[in-house]
């Protein structure tokens, strides 16, 4: 198992990959920079969003405008910070226009995501919002359905306490769901309290077969010449 400072090192491996990432044209293309994610390489509980909006675009960090201002005080309700957690989104770039990220799009940044779970390692994963949602469990139920209830989910590498609850930017300016936010947030703590879940075993390394050794071809040899024994009378 790696150590805490392998494992960060290996993050930052991904980063400066992802940085320079041209998988999609289409967003490398159109993006100011790469919104791989942002908050503590060790974290208990990571947050995953949609997409980079225009804001995080510019500032390479993920929520920095009034949606990420209402996640920090969400946070600080439950005691957090975001130093204690860390956020991402489904996609490291802005889609044009914030169109909804395409298939493909989604196809192509979802190692990234995958390497970020498995070096990390939270315990528990809040999906902000209906897509997030759906992508995360392979699953088209709403997140009106699933808000504040978890359950425990592979996400590629790893298993973990995945805790769907609405997109803060949903709340901003309707005060039943802000409630609603708020009463989903004032469960994490209890969440983090349960212990790690079990994660499955690494698959083991393919098997190379060895090539058979080339078998050496001996060459016969000669008979003994027979020699008559005149003490015994045999040849």
């Amino acid at each position: 198992m790696s150590s805490a400072l392998e494992r960060r090192e290996e993050l930052k491996a991904v980063f400066h990959e992802a940085q320079s990432c041209v998988r999609c044209p289409q967003l490398a293309a159109g993006r100011t920079t790469v919104v791989f994610g942002s908050g503590n390489a060790d974290a208990d509980l990571m947050f995953v969003g949609e997409a980079p909006g225009a804001n995080e675009d510019k500032q390479g960090v993920p929520f920095v405008g009034q949606a990420g201002k209402l996640l920090d005080q969400l946070l600080g309700e439950i005691g957090l910070t975001r130093a204690d957690v860390f956020v991402v989104n489904t996609l490291k770039c802005r889609p044009p226009g914030n169109r909804d990220p395409l298939p493909q799009e989604l196809d192509n940044c979802q190692d990234y995501l995958y390497r970020q779970l498995e070096l990390i390692e939270p315990k528990v994963v809040c999906t902000l919002g209906n897509f997030a949602t759906k992508l995360l469990r392979g699953d088209p139920t709403g997140i009106t359905r699933l808000h504040g209830r978890d359950e425990e989910r592979q996400i590629g590498p790893r298993r973990v306490r995945l805790y769907p609850i609405y997109h803060p930017a949903a709340a901003l300016y309707t005060r039943s769901m802000l409630d609603i936010l708020r009463a989903d947030f004032q469960r994490i703590p209890e969440l983090l309290a349960l212990p790690a879940l079990d994660q499955p075993e690494p698959e083991p390394e393919p098997v190379v077969a060895e090539p058979e050794p080339e078998l050496e071809v001996l060459e016969p040899e000669p008979e003994p010449e027979l020699v008559y024994d005149e003490q015994l009378g045999l040849f």
